[in-house]
């Protein structure tokens, strides 16, 4: 492990990416040249230290089949790949490995083009997926075929460290689904409650006394004078 974990700091260190005008030119093949400075293991050969250019290769065929070139632009291998989703991509080229046995070279894993989210993870032969599965202790892409006319064709599957093959999780190597956000619901318009209607006015149980009983005693008092002088003449008489 501590091998892996050392050569792939130092691989990171040693890829050269071509300049920015290039990578723009050979975009389409996701042109990349990488020094390496030990063994890599690729899924059918071992690279030795040197530089070497990886290249994805113009087939009509719906595949992802990629050219692995020396110095001197000569074909060493060729490759059967699978997407493989990353979240975050990167402004440079990258390489990620398998964890293998102490004293064996790195497997190379997957490679990633600046920018991209996609990279090419590379399918292994089911022996050497295996083998890298019982130490990295999970599932690796496994081909039976072995040139790039039936790479075009090939069923890829996944082989554990048993050596028991399985079909290829393809969840795993692709972009997660995209999290919708239900919208919230519309807020309920709070009821108005209706203002209550005006109570009867309370009717008093006897009429308010608008009057002084003053003006009634005068009055009283006028019709008994009137009534005295009234009387008297027949008295008298």
């Amino acid at each position: 492990m501590m091998n892996s974990i050392r050569f792939a700091a130092l691989t990171s260190l040693a890829a050269v990416v071509s300049l920015a005008p290039m990578a723009k030119a050979d975009e389409w093949d996701k042109k990349t040249i990488l020094t390496v400075k030990e063994e890599i293991q690729l899924p059918n050969t071992v690279l030795q230290p040197g530089v070497y250019t990886f290249k994805l290769l113009d087939s009509q065929s719906d595949r992802h089949i990629v050219q692995v070139f020396d110095n001197n632009n000569h074909i060493i291998t060729t490759i059967l790949a699978i997407p493989n989703y990353r979240l975050q991509p990167t402004s440079h080229s990258s390489f990620t490995f398998w964890e293998v046995p102490a004293g064996q070279p790195p497997a190379m894993r997957a490679w990633f083009y600046p920018g991209d989210n996609f990279g090419q993870e590379f399918a292994y032969p089911k022996n050497m997926s295996t083998q890298i599965a019982s130490s990295a202790k999970m599932a690796v892409p496994t081909t039976a075929a072995a040139s790039t006319e039936e790479y075009k064709t090939a069923e890829v599957s996944t082989t554990d460290g048993a050596g028991n093959t399985a079909s290829l999780d393809t969840a795993t190597y692709t972009a997660p689904a995209p999290v919708v956000a239900e919208p919230a619901p519309a807020p309920v318009p709070a009821e108005v409650a209706a203002a209550p209607e005006p109570l009867p006015a309370e009717v008093p149980a006897e009429l308010p006394h608008t009057a002084s009983s003053v003006p009634l005693i005068g009055l009283i008092g006028l019709v008994s004078m009137l009534a005295f002088f009234a009387v008297r003449p027949a008295r008298i008489r």
